[in-house]
């Protein structure tokens, strides 16, 4: 049978069978199509196994604590066969040892006195070990993006989380789980900035909040995932190792996506290389960080990263104290995997929809109606009971998950492309700082006003104060652009321009005036294309 990648890759020999030319150009454009999805796939699925690893903590704490010696220890239900309220006292509900021993019905114990996987070295393994290297590493990985091969850093750091993930499987120690998840932390804390730069010089800005929603979902795609692995995958005991399999499997799949970036991914053209060509002024980083757009932009999005990484570090934990006697693993996966993949799948085509007529302004308003909308549901999904939780959860997160890919698709459009690494890096930074060592405070909250205050606090009332957050800074943002404002120029070039997603065109420093002979020729660097031109892409 013969094969059109001979033609492709090697000479044809004599004797063998040769397409066509035009079947060879036609298969070779085929190839060219799938590329950009197929980068978009290996980015993803990296970024799932390394947040997969990242959250299986929250999951697996309970068994990992009582392994390792670490956290609080509570009374707690071990008894299945019956439901809550045919108990004639909640385990919870003492905090003397023997008193929880003496629980019983019919000479049937039902509590326990065991470690439940909270207390402070918790929040401790769970936010800042994994933190304090992961927002520092992101800003210097974010700086050598700007300079280096993006595709090699990433597979080198994906190696790294990979091997990290896969030793956590064989810790003695907890300070073993500490060092790993913090050599895991530095890892990871490549994949945001360089996947964010290569996927932006491969798509163009009409699918750009869309391309940054699915892989940012990654995210939510590893938390979700987390549920019925740690769950169930722990209680399946395979080979005696309980919860240490979930992290052999998931350094495994991260181990393949790693060979796959290195090997098969390529280095897009930088079209910031271009424009130094062109004599543009040195841009200061600082006078980009500085705007108040991007303050206020980064502040918003810190809080609103509060909010979900309170639930996250926290859902498992919470629904196994206050609903013991239900199984809730795969309510959480379904509703994190599907419904939060509908909502950001739905929140960057809405903004990618809007931001052609309304400017990049209407991209910071889908973040804050959307945030708008997900608060009461986010207050309900810890209030209610088991069914209606999962209900209000669900809405809850149609509307907020929205978030991270839009948050990223503004940064890029309001940032010059020669530090739009380095700028992802110093707001990576920055807002898991914020967001990801705030719930530390969820501990010290919880034993003052209760555990369920305390996460609605920091998870739904977060939410509404980010909603606030974003609401200010839209005034902020560029309204649409003018038509009168476009310039003419080659329509073959302009087409190449914008599909290669270099549309870059909503930030100009204030002392950069082109040279008069390339306005005259129609090569100005920053240019304003009419809504009815990006649309068509």
């Amino acid at each position: 049978m013969c094969h059109f990648f001979y033609s492709l890759l090697d000479p044809p020999k004599k004797g063998t069978c040769v397409t066509s030319p035009k079947m060879q150009s036609t298969m070779k454009e085929k190839l060219r199509m799938l590329y950009k999805p197929y980068v978009l796939a290996v980015l993803t699925i990296g970024y799932i196994a390394g947040e997969l690893g990242h959250y299986l903590i929250g999951v697996t704490s309970k068994a990992t604590a009582i392994e390792l010696d670490y956290g609080d220890q509570a009374c707690q239900q071990n008894h299945t066969d019956y439901l809550r309220h045919e108990l004639p006292a909640q385990c919870a509900d003492f905090i003397i040892e023997h008193e929880c021993h003496q629980q019983h019905i019919n000479g049937t114990v039902y509590c326990e006195w065991n470690y439940n996987g909270l207390g402070l070295e918790y929040q401790l393994l769970a936010g800042p070990s994994f933190i304090a290297v992961f927002t520092v590493m992101g800003v210097v990985l974010g700086v050598a993006a700007d300079r280096y091969n993006r595709v090699r850093m990433l597979f080198f750091c994906t190696l790294v989380f990979a091997v990290a993930i896969l030793l956590q499987g064989t810790v003695q120690e907890y300070w073993h789980l500490i060092l790993l998840r913090m050599v895991m932390a530095a890892g990871e804390a490549g994949c945001n900035p360089l996947a964010t730069g290569i996927m932006s010089d491969i798509f163009p800005e009409s699918k750009r909040a869309l391309v940054m929603a699915i892989f940012n979902w990654g995210i939510y795609g590893g938390y979700g995932i987390a549920f019925p692995v740690g769950r169930y995958i722990t209680k399946l005991d395979i080979g005696g190792l309980g919860w240490r399999v979930c992290y052999y499997g998931t350094g495994v799949l991260a181990l393949i996506m790693a060979v796959l970036t290195g090997t098969t991914l390529r280095e897009p053209e930088r079209q910031s290389i271009g424009e130094d060509a062109t004599g543009k002024a040195k841009i200061s980083l600082w006078k980009v960080l500085l705007q108040p757009r991007v303050l206020l932009l980064v502040l918003a999005a810190s809080i609103r990263h509060c909010g979900g990484m309170t639930f996250a570090y926290n859902a498992d934990l919470y629904y196994n104290i206050y609903f013991p006697d239900v199984d809730l693993g795969w309510w959480l996966f379904a509703v994190t995997i599907g419904i939060g993949s509908i909502g950001v799948v739905v929140g960057g085509v809405v903004s990618d929809k809007f931001v052609a007529k309304m400017g990049i302004r209407s991209r910071v308003a889908c973040l804050a109606i959307s945030q708008l909308l997900a608060t009461p549901f986010a207050f309900g999904s810890v209030y209610f009971e088991p069914v209606w939780a999962m209900i209000t959860l669900g809405i809850s997160y149609f509307f907020a998950e929205m978030w991270f890919g839009i948050v990223f698709a503004v940064l890029v459009e309001i940032v010059p492309l020669q530090v739009r690494s380095t700028t992802i890096g110093v707001f990576l930074f920055v807002m898991n700082n914020i967001g990801g060592n705030l719930p530390i405070l969820v501990d010290p909250l919880a034993k003052a006003i209760g555990y369920r205050g305390s996460v609605m606090f920091f998870y739904a009332g977060f939410y509404g104060i980010s909603t606030l957050l974003f609401f200010i800074t839209m005034f902020f943002m560029d309204g649409p652009k003018p038509e009168a404002a476009t310039v003419s120029h080659d329509a073959t070039s302009h087409a190449n321009h914008v599909e290669m997603g270099h549309e870059n065109n909503t930030f100009q420093p204030d002392d950069y005036l082109p040279p008069p002979h390339m306005a005259a020729n129609g090569h100005r660097n920053i240019v304003s294309v009419r809504p009815s031109e990006s649309s068509r892409l």
